[in-house]
């Protein structure tokens, strides 16, 4: 594409910083936007990322108060006041998994302060099927998940991002490169034993939600709530990374350097942290594959001392 054509795209098109201002939202707003397909997203012909057109933002200003409203997050009080109940009783359905974290972020404390998304707390309150459960009292069967420790919010959380992320993938080995993103290093040695395709899968893993300097307590923090750690949820994206790899390899064979013999990082079973570069958004998010879109309650059961907002 020529130099002009980029040039006139471009002008057509505005960066994310600059769309958030125009819609009046903040920038992590923007962002939730996007990954709940309430924006769309178009690619940058020069290579510099994904755009938003200027048509697309002058849709959205005909219903900014509604784009805004729909992806306000609140916390755990302000949740509780929203479905009308005590903040105990809402912590205990975050934890069951009732209703899911869309985000999170640390307080001065370093404690993840989760949020949810308000109009699913609405939905969620005004549907009859769940009158019981805001007013009378918790069933029996769930007051022993809680006794025993139950809490699902991270691994709630860890199945709508990769979800999320999932979406924005452009390919196949894009989309294992996702899936790599909730596992240790170690375990995707596990599950791919190619070393060519594991570094090429390594390459497409996303970064953690960006919290603190590199390095730092809370970027750290960021890291473990990325990271499946409960043995059936490991196993679980273990499989899945697996079977994500063969269907890419159907799609296009990992690069193989011609002669090239293998670094220590690249040989079998070696668990080097390698590089990981955050994954593009999509223009218009698609269903996550089946295996991801359905049925994640039933798998997503986690404890977590740690996360007590």
């Amino acid at each position: 594409m020529s130099g002009t054509t980029i040039a006139r795209t471009r002008q057509l098109t505005c960066t994310f910083s600059r769309a958030a201002r125009e819609l009046g939202l903040r920038r992590g707003e923007f962002d939730l936007a996007v990954h709940l397909g309430r924006i769309r997203t178009v690619p940058d012909e020069g290579g510099g990322g994904r755009r938003v057109s200027r048509s697309e933002i002058e849709r959205l200003q005909e219903r900014a108060e509604a784009l805004r409203e729909s992806v306000r997050a609140v916390g755990t009080t302000e949740g509780a006041a929203l479905m009308e109940i005590p903040a105990g009783r809402f912590t205990r359905f975050a934890k069951l998994g009732l209703v899911t974290p869309v985000n999170w972020y640390p307080n001065r404390y370093r404690a993840v302060v989760w949020l949810y998304l308000a109009e699913e707390l609405r939905q969620f309150a005004t549907d009859e099927k769940n009158a019981r459960l805001l007013t009378g009292r918790t069933p029996e069967e769930l007051r022993d998940r809680l006794r025993a420790g139950a809490d699902q919010r991270a691994r709630n959380w860890r199945g709508r991002h990769c979800g999320f992320l999932l979406r924005a993938a452009g390919g196949p080995w894009e989309r294992a490169g996702v899936v790599a993103g909730f596992l240790e290093p170690g375990e995707i040695d596990d599950a791919v034993t190619d070393p060519h395709e594991r570094a090429y899968v390594q390459g497409f893993r996303p970064a953690p939600p960006a919290h603190g300097a590199p390095g730092s307590p809370t970027a750290l923090l960021a890291e473990e709530l990325m990271t499946a750690d409960e043995p059936d949820e490991i196993d679980w994206f273990r499989n899945d990374l697996a079977r994500a790899v063969t269907e890419a390899r159907t799609f296009r064979p990992a690069p193989r350097p011609a002669d090239q013999p293998l670094s220590f990082a690249e040989q079998p079973h070696h668990s080097a942290v390698h590089p990981i570069r955050p994954v593009a958004h999509a223009q218009h998010p698609a269903p996550a594959p089946p295996r991801l879109a359905h049925g994640l309650r039933g798998w997503l059961r986690r404890r977590s001392p740690r996360l007590a907002h």
